[in-house]
């Protein structure tokens, strides 16, 4: 595995560290700025919302641009959101470097992907992409926790002053260590990677990512004020549990991506199975301490236990436009990201209190689940997946070359064009 998909690997742990140290931060954030926790949850929607628009805008924008001036640029950018974070006067200008850290963070989760994979051969793709993912998962392991532990000891901007040093040390591993790509003998074409989106099971994929990571997130979010205010336990307690989270959250991945190849649809229903029950137990006894941590705990694992499987289905489907099928999934998560915590600060402006949002988590991991069986019924109805590709080669943007493509469905080209190891399911 070269050096630079680590280096990867560790910028990516500072995005996730930024992404989701918030959860940790909103009662300093919220006293600090003035504004209400539910106000203050809406940074987290802020940031989910630049990955929501930032991801398949700029990947589409650098389509032709060389891959590692990109990603200096995105990550530069980056920094420098989190240093204006740390310096914000006001809830306004935080709001503002939050999305402007997100549209960053989403192009090089785009670039980034698509670098991994150009830099390995066919049969190394899967162990590129843990790398990155793995990244994710020490993030909500260490970064997230300490992030916390930071802003208790030492104020919530002490966080973010972190993070924008972790972004440093990232750049200078991506000037030195990231390799200068070769451009494509043939030009992605935008007309051809867009394309993807006339097929109804890359709509349903994007569906069931976002309710998955909506319903975690909607409770996961306002954890912090759950664990001191309904559970009543001491702030000094919230870095450990946010930990926990993380290391379940580690073990899921690891689980997950291991059954995933040969269980796609098992895994999606076992595992969004399991989040709903972790959540209405969470919001049946979320006043016994013990049951939050443990809770804690079992909903990273089997949040993230769903994640390689969510993943893969997308390759799957919209594998003639690898770039765009990596921008889409990171997108369809981060829209859960927004919708999530919006939800559960509208539930708890409502008076329903904040017990209340492991409730409405719960609502949308049943509507996923719902999604997921609708998926599963169109796959096996006979009907093919819409043809996009049509005698066209399926041209990865990032130096690689292109396999012809030739007449054939979405599901059918993903199944070439997709990760080693994320294989398409057969019937």
């Amino acid at each position: 595995m070269p050096m630079a998909v680590y280096i990867l690997g560790l910028s990516v742990f500072a995005l996730g560290t930024s992404e989701f140290m918030l959860s940790g931060l909103l009662p300093p954030i919220a006293e600090d700025m003035d504004v209400s926790i539910p106000q203050a949850g809406l940074l987290i929607s802020a940031f989910a919302i630049g990955m929501v628009v930032g991801a398949p805008l700029l990947a589409v924008a650098t389509l032709r641009l060389p891959r590692r001036t990109t990603l200096i640029a995105l990550i530069t950018v980056f920094g420098l959101g989190q240093i204006a974070g740390a310096l914000a006067p006001t809830y306004e200008v935080l709001f503002v470097s939050r999305v402007v850290s997100a549209l960053a963070c989403a192009g090089f989760w785009a670039v980034g992907a698509a670098v991994a994979i150009a830099m390995v051969p066919v049969n190394s793709r899967a162990r590129a992409m843990a790398v990155m993912i793995g990244g994710l998962s020490i993030a909500n392991v260490l970064g997230v926790p300490l992030g916390a532990f930071l802003g208790e000891s030492f104020g919530w901007r002490s966080a973010f002053w972190a993070v924008g040093a972790a972004s440093a040390v990232a750049l200078v591993g991506v000037v030195t260590r990231i390799p200068r790509i070769p451009v494509p003998d043939e030009k992605p074409q935008l007309r051809r990677e867009v394309a993807i989106y006339r097929d109804r099971q890359v709509w349903l994929s994007i569906v069931i990512t976002a309710l998955a990571a909506g319903g975690v997130f909607c409770a996961f979010s306002y954890l912090a004020p759950l664990l001191t205010d309904v559970a009543g336990l001491s702030s000094s307690w919230v870095p450990w549990v946010l930990g926990l989270f993380g290391a379940g959250a580690l073990i899921g991945t690891t689980i997950g991506g291991r059954v995933a190849d040969a269980h796609l649809f098992g895994v999606l229903l076992s595992g969004i199975s399991a989040s709903t029950v972790f959540l209405v137990a969470l919001a049946l006894f979320a006043s016994n301490q013990v049951a939050v941590v443990v809770l804690a705990f079992l909903l990273g694992l089997s949040a993230f236990y769903t994640a390689p499987a969510l993943n893969a289905r997308m390759f799957n489907v919209a594998g003639v436009a690898p770039t765009l099928a990596g921008a889409t999934t990171t997108a369809a998560f981060n829209l859960g990201n927004t919708s999530g915590p919006w939800l559960g600060g509208t539930v708890i402006d409502a008076d329903f209190g904040f017990r209340a949002t492991a409730w409405a988590g719960a609502a949308m991991l049943v509507l996923g689940l719902v999604a997921v069986t609708v998926s599963m019924r169109l796959r096996g109805d006979g009907t093919p997946s819409r043809r996009v590709a049509a005698g066209a080669p399926a041209a990865v943007s990032v130096g690689r070359v292109p396999e012809q493509a030739g007449e054939q469905t979405l599901e059918q080209a993903g199944e070439r064009a997709a990760p080693s190891g994320a294989a398409v399911p057969r019937r």
